[in-house]
Order: structure tokens, then sequence, then C-alpha cells
């Protein structure tokens, strides 16, 4: 069986601000082919546990669903594609930025200052979108005060859910990002 192998460097066919479109001549066999596809900053997913084995979810409104939804506390990785590429060209270790955001993120989102973060998954979106999520688990916070939310984050409204009903939410139609559903659904089987 043959390998694809990359030839060249890649080339950005298209950079909007949050999407590109990336070339990338591969060989197979002994032929060459152009191929193309999406890349976005990656994201973080959290997974904040408290003493009751209780999950933290967010209700937000989704402009995209036209609708309220359920997702897992979230931020980005980088702040452009232009930072997130040069990470990549300097081989930097995404991890650790991940952590670094997805802390931030839990202050600004959440309320929380959150410590000892645990990658639990990363989630690849697939062949010709790559757009990675990192979770996290964490059961060490403190509830910090309200702080000043972003304009739009006055939309997100909080609830602490068990496993029973996390479980049944997620396999529902008001928990629409199904990549951290099923996360969700892993970390509740190895935490029975």
């Amino acid at each position: 069986m043959a390998i694809p192998q990359k030839i060249g460097n890649e080339k950005i066919a298209y950079q909007g601000k949050i999407i590109e479109i990336v070339e990338q001549t591969m060989k197979i066999w002994d032929k060459e082919k152009i191929f193309e596809f999406a890349r976005r900053s990656p994201g973080t997913r959290l997974i904040i546990v408290n003493d009751k084995h209780e999950i933290l979810i967010n209700k937000e409104w989704r402009s995209e669903l036209n609708d309220y939804d359920y997702r897992l506390p979230w931020g980005k990785v980088f702040d452009t594609l232009n930072e997130y590429n040069a990470s990549l060209m300097n081989n930097e270790d995404i991890v650790q930025q991940a952590i670094r955001w997805a802390s931030k993120e839990a202050q600004e989102e959440c309320w929380l200052a959150i410590s000892n973060l645990e990658l639990f998954a990363i989630s690849k979106c697939g062949a010709t979108v790559v757009w990675d999520l990192y979770y996290f688990v964490t059961k060490d916070f403190i509830q910090l005060e309200n702080n000043e939310l972003e304009e739009w984050e006055h939309i997100i409204s909080q609830e602490r859910m068990n496993s029973d009903a996390l479980k049944k939410l997620c396999v529902s139609q008001y928990f629409n990002e199904e990549r951290s559903a099923l996360i969700l659904l892993r970390y509740l089987e190895d935490n029975k």
C-alpha cells in the first residue's frame, strides 16, 4: 500500500478571518496530486466537574441554529490564523497554548479560576477540514465574582448537570455540537 507523501510546502489559496483554504501537493506512487483542505485555528472545550460529580454546561444563543443550544464552556487557542500558522511552522506545543487559553476562557466565560487541567481528548474534524478541539477536564476551580462580560457573552447561562441528565442531553436535539456530545459520553463512561 502506498502512503501519500507531501511534496514541497503547502500553499494558502484563501485566508479569511477564521478559515483558510490550503493546497498541498502530494505524491502517491508515481503521481502527484494537489489536495485541498480547510483549516481553522483549534479550540478548547472544558469539562468542569464539581464535588457532586456534576458538569458545568452552557446554554447559549447560536446564530447558526437561530436557537439556544447546550455546549461545554469553550474558547479559541489563537486570536488569528496568522498566529496559528506561525505556531505550526515553529512546531510549538499546541497543548500548552490550549491550556493557557482554556484557563483564560474559564475566567471570562464561567467566572472560574481553574487549575490542574488534564487533557482528556483531541477531536479531529476530518480529512478535508482541519479544526482540532482540545478537551480538558478539571475538578479544581474557585468561583470568582462576576466579571464584565464581552458584548456577546450575555446570551450564555450555565447549568450543572449530573451524569444521567447529561447523557440524555447529549443524545437530544438540544446539544448540537456532536463532537462534544461524543467526548462527554466517553468521559461519563470512563468515570462511572
